[in-house]
């Protein structure tokens, strides 16, 4: 772990815009900011865990005013970097309990990001949090995974998700606490490296209980950016929560 930007310190923020990730794919940004800045409506957008800009620079480069929060320097360094960086505010500190002033139409959490937050109960108070934030009406979104324990065999508790010569990868489930780990392994030149960063994985009728009892509602659940039904079969989901106007 880097001290102070836990586990998302320079040694991760130096390689995390990887071009080649599908991520970084512009009709993945397109779809993703098309669909942010609609439901910020015009309003202020508050990004959880803004790290390098992927989506903020975007979407403020689309008139919507972003403002970040990240526990990271390193990954906000590469954002200030960027050309347009400096037009995104950001205040450091866990979104799980950090407070920016003003309110905002829209607060948004992607890829997985929900999961950083490796209790249930910091995941509850991430849902308080923004409420606390959220302006009447405003909207909540989280782009996260269905936890994938139908790929666990019987007895098992490991799913390797990629192998090369030099690299492996693979998640490591605790299902009685909803605790899992992606472990990374890499070796280059002889040299062992060993990389884990731990996560909470949480379900989709988990996160609107918990939307409940911060005051939201859920609006919309698509299986992406690109608003596909939500099925039994959806490895992903987009929801989105509504703070009452009342």
């Amino acid at each position: 772990m880097d001290d102070g930007d836990g586990h998302f310190g320079e040694r991760v923020a130096a390689r995390y815009d990887d071009p080649s990730d599908e991520r970084f794919d512009p009709g993945v940004l397109a779809a993703t900011v098309d669909v942010l800045a609609e439901l910020a409506g015009g309003g202020r957008a508050l990004e959880l865990g803004v790290g390098t800009g992927r989506i903020a620079l975007p979407l403020a480069g689309r008139g919507v005013p972003v403002h970040g929060v990240d526990l990271s320097r390193a990954m906000v360094a590469r954002l200030r970097a960027k050309p347009g960086g400096d037009a995104v505010g950001v205040t450091m500190g866990d979104f799980a309990t950090t407070r920016v002033a003003g309110t905002f139409s829209l607060a948004y959490l992607v890829y997985n990001t929900i999961m950083n937050l490796t209790s249930q109960a910091e995941q509850v108070a991430c849902f308080r949090n923004v409420a606390a934030h959220l302006e009447p009406g405003g909207r909540f979104v989280i782009e996260v995974e269905v936890p994938p324990l139908r790929k666990l065999p019987p007895g098992e508790n490991v799913v390797l998700w990629h192998t090369s010569p030099t690299r492996w990868a693979y998640d490591v489930f605790d299902t009685a606490t909803q605790a899992c780990s992606s472990n990374y392994v890499k070796v280059v030149d002889g040299r062992g490296e060993f990389r884990s960063i731990p996560f909470r994985y949480v379900w989709p009728g988990e996160l609107d209980l918990m939307a409940q009892l911060a005051g939201l509602h859920l609006c919309d659940r698509w299986a992406g950016w690109a608003r596909e039904p939500f099925t039994h079969e959806s490895t992903g989901h987009v929801s989105v929560w509504e703070k009452p106007a009342d």
